[in-house]
């Protein structure tokens, strides 16, 4: 039953995230793919943590996933807006 619970919680948190990110990019109105990247990364460590814990593939795929997901997005962090356009748009 928590895993079932866990599982929903983090279904709902993790659309609750999307809609926040395309709200504010919007109101920033911050175009592009690759300063989206970054979260996207994010989004399928998150993912694919939870399809390891249900399917138990929780080995050397995942964790090789789940670097080469964290590396990727280290990466498109220098597409990242400037402080000073996010400040602008009152985030």
């Amino acid at each position: 039953m928590w895993p079932t619970i866990f599982t929903l919680a983090m279904l709902i948190m993790f659309g609750c995230s999307i809609k926040k990110i395309i709200a504010k990019r919007k109101e920033a109105s911050i175009t592009g793919w690759k300063s989206l990247g970054t979260s996207i990364c994010f989004f399928l460590i998150a993912a694919i943590n939870l399809l390891a814990y249900w399917f138990d593939f929780s080995g050397i795929i995942s964790l090789s996933l789940t670097i080469l997901l964290l590396a990727a997005g280290a990466y498109f962090t220098r597409y990242l807006p400037n402080e000073r356009k996010w400040n602008n748009a009152k985030l």
